[in-house]
């Protein structure tokens, strides 16, 4: 890829990326188990997941089931006491908006912390799944279908057609093996941060720093 055909700021755009280890520096869903005291066995079915080694719908279904019956007041908590946006995330996204960018969050976590995110960071969309509460408590459920791979993908292609925006002009951020699609399908796909398998396969792959270094891989 040439920077002749690299998005430019110098135009509108979309900016998508993922929550879990790439907007944030953990997986929300590890933090939730903590409060159970299962979050090695949590974490472990997340890193396989995130590798690529499991189906991920199945895999999520799998790890929300461990939850049922928490109190839902711990997603407060988890947000509150263990979530830290990845360095340099909040000057990628105000840098981008400012020059006209659309940005969206779409993510295999969960409603309640993208949309904190949705409002603190100005966000246009997010997309992610819904954890059933019932008398205050989790079920180990999730409402409606899951947000996967191809998920991801189908809302980055679908928020720039609502946009008007061309596909070359559109950049995918992602750790795991379900942002590949969508990291495919941008105009700029990067992995950061990434599983092996995410670095292997990406177009772009940063590996340290914080997420604004993405911004040396755009036409200035």
């Amino acid at each position: 890829m040439t920077d002749m055909t690299r998005p430019t700021l110098k135009q509108p755009g979309l900016l998508f990326m993922d929550m879990d280890s790439t907007l944030i520096q953990c997986e929300c869903i590890d933090e939730i188990a903590d409060f159970l005291g299962i979050k090695q066995q949590i974490s472990e079915i997340t890193e396989r997941a995130m590798r690529g080694e499991l189906d991920f719908s199945e895999s999520l279904t799998e790890r929300v089931q461990l939850l049922a019956g928490l109190d839902a007041s711990v997603l407060e908590r988890v947000y509150l006491e263990r979530i830290k946006l990845t360095d340099g995330a909040e000057n990628l996204i105000t840098t981008v908006q400012n020059h006209g960018w659309k940005v969206g969050l779409v993510s295999g976590g969960f409603t309640y912390f993208t949309d904190k995110f949705k409002e603190r960071l100005k966000l246009d969309f997010t997309r992610s799944n819904t954890l059933e509460i019932h008398n205050g408590k989790l079920t180990g459920s999730v409402l409606g279908s899951i947000v996967d791979a191809q998920t991801k993908r189908h809302c980055l292609l679908e928020q720039a057609e609502i946009h008007s925006i061309p596909i070359s002009q559109t950049v995918a951020l992602g750790d795991g093996a379900n942002d590949l699609p969508m990291i495919h399908a941008a105009g700029l796909g990067i992995a950061f941060h990434a599983k092996p398998k995410v670095q292997a396969e990406a177009p772009f792959a940063i590996n340290e720093g914080p997420l604004d270094q993405t911004l040396k891989l755009f036409s200035h």
